[in-house]
């Protein structure tokens, strides 16, 4: 007698095993959610520490908001596909035998069929809602989105449809593909396990049951009708096409003339192929939407990639500049707009520089840029303020310094006046720690802060050079120093620029530790910090947070998986913890939706407190005709430096819209974050400002604050984006646009050594474009016609309170040619090509930033400083060899001048030297001691009136004759060419009185 086997029951768990299960899931969620959690907690209290809860909250509840309704969205339709299929399951599903594969599943689902259904649903729901809650920001833009009070040249739709709108609606559109996407697989999988859906074989014919054609058919229909509202939608991002993004962004003729229509077709043919579907419910006959299915996608392929395709290839191209000259025009109007560079409003071209002569009155009479060539170059200097001014191994300064002006007085004089300085705050800088500095107490707790705020003046050095090699013969920057030393000093009360704080506990070096922290304040007034050699010192500022319970310490040792914040004895109920140091990144927290400057730099306030200021800007995506621009590609220039300690590279995205919107603040004692509407017309910050409330201070307490206003620098990477612009938008024709007819090229640097990358621009204090004479803090850049090493045009931007962000062009006659940076660059190294080839041995050869500056009237200048740099290593610093001038006579002549001072080297090329600020002849003990105690004396000779022209010419002539008596080497020559020169500087100075 045979048995037959029961059935198998399910395998139980004992409660010990289910105990542990649970521990172990639960330890699992703990190591999976805790550290999140952790960070969650620490940043609400570094978003409390610094008053700025309120954009914390505002962001997690928009995540969380945002992430329940997507997982809601997604998770419900895809729990209904699911869910409706088991409900129309047939009453009898036949098997194909014991071995059947799907029985296993249909015994499972078949239990908890609710539970089947939820678990996908809630998987699939979460992938949405993270989705979703990522896009935080599109939904805060969408509720708050303001009205441009402008709209594009197509639908006549305001921008803001584009900018807050579209993008939100594109979002939903996205989320509801993929949930009803995935609950067409989910239902029709069901259907298939619970045999709505059998496939044929064997002899046996696929069945489809009603429930299942009906409900799938629903669902294709819903999923046909979304990809309809795709294709209306689809004609608005064609206002943003890339089809001919090599020439201009936005719709081209093909676009608007066959895209768009198109469009509207295929959604049309979508809602007629979603009816079909519909119609099958009634009709039993799938036969109609599989028609419609075919008919769709033939159309997709005709109707929306060949016929455009055709019509590109055999009718705009022969002809594209006159077809495309409508939509050209529109982007030139769009772009110019968006960036801020329309002719007449934004940009002032003045033509034909350089057409005429320079007049040498003019320009001998030109005293706010003669005396205030910059011979310092702030990207080479940097090692010279290491040397100089660290003090000690664990101080430094940025690789790349920053250039800003203050009001001093000259030598002798009480009237003030504006001057630039090469700046920098003198940080902690951890990377140099030695390895006895490398513990935790010392990272964290000793070395906490830098010490103190170091200028110097941008026109002048210590001394005339004389030793090429020597470190202490001249050509170093002339330092006005600021810190714990100085200004405890009784004669620092004269000093120009007055700092009462130095301590730098925030700052771009100092958050070159990893993890980035440091722990200040002690019980008992103990001090523990190092502050000078042989003295401590207790942080007292209100900035950090708290460390006086043991579970925020703990918060903080998870956080940081230090164990010392629970163990050490360094923290007790008075410490503070101070974190995200670095200005930019408080910054970008405080306001995560501002793109921060590559660049920030420090200023002196007039309370004394030294401020970090950081540029941020408000950016969109699409605005409609637009031209696109790859931020990192348009902001990346010849300075490696841009990219190491001292700034960054711009993010890798694409922009069409920049505001340089926010003028931010970080006190670097305290850390405290300030942000100021700078722009009150950009509709994108005021979207910002009413998504978080009291975050951005108005325009009109910044305007309380003169002393930050006089600091304001127009940002570098806006003004890199802007030139690229200029180098095709000063053009607008859109016959010659198209053929790029007249357009110009950012030149390479040509100081650089195999350097592909741009010029960088310049920051200096010049005489104001708008002819008045006044000195104006300028931004500046030049431009060379395309493929071309001639001059084409300058570029300068102005960043002075009362005209600030006015940006003026000076264009060269096309007619004529006017000497550009590179071939200026190659005559300069043969004028100095005898006294580079008697140091090179000793010295490595620098040649620093080359100026191009507008002088008189019509008149170009270029200046750049020479620097020879010891071969010693480490203990090596540039300084100012040669002062190198290039500069085209009133009458045609070339002149180069190439001297030890400034002063000379315009005496060589024909202009009044004694407009230039000139070292000292000497460098003795009592000047070393006025760099160390920060009261510096400019010493700008005094100024008189231009010599006359017979004067000018005469030296000139002088000058000629030595050089070329030194050539020949014949010493009759020498002798005589002496005798001359000497004779025409003793009638030189008596020629302006």
């Amino acid at each position: 007698m045979v048995g037959t086997r029961g059935p198998i029951g399910r395998p139980t768990l004992s409660r010990r095993s289910k105990i542990l299960i649970g521990i172990g899931v639960a330890l699992l969620l703990i190591l999976l959610i805790g550290p999140r959690l952790v960070a969650i907690i620490t940043d609400w209290l570094w978003y409390s520490d610094l008053g700025y809860s309120g954009v914390m909250s505002t962001m997690v509840w928009t995540r969380v908001i945002s992430f329940f309704v997507a997982a809601l969205l997604v998770g419900g339709i895809v729990f209904a596909g699911v869910y409706a299929a088991y409900r129309g399951r047939p009453d009898f599903v036949p098997v194909s035998g014991p071995a059947d594969p799907l029985e296993r599943y249909r015994a499972v689902a078949g239990r908890k069929p609710w539970l089947t259904a939820l678990i996908p649903a809630i998987l699939l729901g979460l992938i949405g809602g993270l989705v979703a809650q990522a896009s935080w920001a599109t939904v805060q833009m969408f509720i708050h989105g303001e009205s441009f009070g402008e709209t594009d040249p197509q639908f006549g739709m305001d921008i803001g449809f584009y900018a807050f709108t579209l993008p939100f609606i594109r979002l939903i559109l996205d989320l509801a593909f993929i949930a009803v996407g995935i609950a067409f697989v989910g239902n029709l999988l069901t259907h298939y396990i619970f045999g709505g859906i059998r496939l044929g074989g064997g002899g046996r014919r696929g069945v489809v049951s009603r429930t299942a054609r009906i409900q799938l058919a629903v669902i294709v229909g819903i999923f046909i009708l979304l990809k309809a509202v795709g294709y209306w939608l689809d004609r608005y991002d064609l206002l943003s096409s890339d089809r001919r993004g090599d020439i201009f962004t936005g719709g081209t003729y093909t676009d608007i003339n066959v895209v768009m229509p198109s469009k509207l077709i295929l959604m049309a043919i979508a809602i007629v192929c979603a009816l079909a579907f519909f119609a099958s419910i009634f009709l039993r006959d799938l036969r109609i939407p599989a028609m419609a299915t075919v008919l769709m996608l033939l159309s997709a392929l005709v109707i929306g990639v060949i016929w455009p395709a055709a019509m590109e290839q055999f009718s705009v191209k022969p002809s594209a500049a006159s077809k495309e000259a409508d939509y050209i025009e529109r982007n030139i109007e769009a772009t110019t707009s968006a960036y801020r560079v329309r002719s007449g409003k934004d940009v002032e071209y003045e033509s034909n520089w350089t057409r005429d002569s320079a007049n040498a009155a003019a320009v001998n009479g030109d005293v706010s840029t003669l005396s205030n060539i910059r011979v310092l170059d702030p990207a080479v200097v940097s090692r010279s303020f290491v040397q100089r001014q660290s003090l000690r191994n664990f101080y430094g300064f940025p690789s790349q310094l920053a250039v800003d002006r203050y009001m001093v007085a000259d030598d002798g004089s009480q009237q003030k006046e504006m001057r630039d300085f090469i700046v920098a705050a003198r940080e902690l800088d951890p990377s140099r720690f030695n390895e006895g500095q490398q513990n935790w107490i010392n990272k964290h707790t000793v070395y906490t802060h830098g010490n103190g705020f170091i200028a110097a003046p941008a026109n002048t050095v210590d001394a005339p050079p004389k030793d090429a090699a020597s470190s202490d013969s001249g050509g170093l920057p002339k330092f006005y120093v600021s810190d714990l030393d100085t200004i405890s000093k009784p004669d620092y009360k004269s000093a120009p620029i007055q700092v009462k704080q130095p301590r730098i506990y925030f700052g771009e070096l100092i958050s070159n530790v990893d993890p980035d922290y440091a722990i200040v304040g002690s019980e008992d007034g103990e001090k523990s910090e190092y502050d000078q050699e042989g003295v401590r010192y207790t942080y007292s500022g209100d900035g950090g947070v708290e460390l006086s319970n043991i579970g925020t310490r703990l918060l903080y040792a998870i956080k940081y998986g230090e164990r010392n914040f629970v163990l050490s004895d360094a923290i007790n109920s008075k410490s503070r913890i101070l974190y995200n140091r670095d200005p930019r990144d408080r910054v970008s927290k405080v306001a995560p939706w501002l793109t921060t400057d590559s660049k920030t730099y420090p200023a002196v306030m007039a309370d004394g407190s030294i401020k970090w200021i950081v540029d941020g800007y408000t950016t969109l995506k699409n605005y409609p005709y637009a031209q696109r621009m790859a931020l990192a590609d348009a902001t990346t220039d010849s300075r490696a430096q841009n990219a190491g300690e001292s700034g960054r590279t711009q993010a890798d995205e694409d922009v069409s819209y920049v505001r340089n919107s926010v003028k931010a603040t970080v006190d670097a004692y305290t850390g405290k974050v300030e942000l100021y509407q700078f722009d009150e017309s950009d509709p994108v910050l005021k979207t910002w400002m009413k998504a978080f409330p009291g975050t951005v201070k108005p325009r009109s307490e910044l305007n309380k604050k003169q002393d930050l206003l006089d600091h304001l620098r127009y940002p570098e990477d806006l003004f890199k984006l802007q030139r690229e612009l200029l180098t095709k938008y000063h053009v607008s024709n859109p016959s010659d646009f198209y053929q790029a007819n007249n357009f110009w090229s950012v030149p390479n640097d040509p100081t650089a050594d195999n350097s592909n990358l741009p010029q960088p621009p310049y920051y200096f204090t010049a005489a104001n474009p708008d002819g008045s004479g006044k000195p104006s803090f300028q931004l500046t850049s030049v431009t060379t016609p395309l493929r071309r090493q001639n001059l084409a045009a300058y570029i300068t931007a102005a960043s002075d309170p009362a005209d600030y962000g006015k940006l003026t062009v000076l264009t060269t006659p096309t007619d004529s040619q006017t000497v550009g940076p590179r071939q200026v660059q190659e005559a300069m190294k043969n004028a100095v090509a005898r006294d580079i080839t008697l140091v090179a041995g000793s010295v490595n050869v620098i040649y620093g930033n080359l100026l191009t500056l507008p002088v008189g009237k019509n008149g170009v200048l270029y200046v750049q400083p020479l620097y020879t740099e010891s071969k010693a290593g480490d203990s090596a610093m540039p300084k100012v060899f040669r002062m190198l001038t290039y500069y085209k006579a009133p009458d045609g002549q070339v002149e180069i001048g190439a001297a030890p001072t400034i002063g000379e080297a315009l005496m060589q090329s024909g202009i009044d030297p004694r407009l230039a600020t000139e070292p000292q002849a000497e460098r003795g003990d009592g000047d070393d001691e006025q760099a160390q105690t920060g009261q510096p004396k400019p010493t700008t000779p005094e100024q008189s009136d231009a010599p006359d022209d017979a004067a000018v010419t005469e030296l000139r002539r002088a000058v000629d004759q030595m050089t070329q008596a030194e050539k020949s080497g014949d010493l009759a020559q020498i002798g005589e060419a002496l005798k001359n020169l000497k004779e025409a500087l003793a009638k030189y100075p008596q020629a302006g009185n």
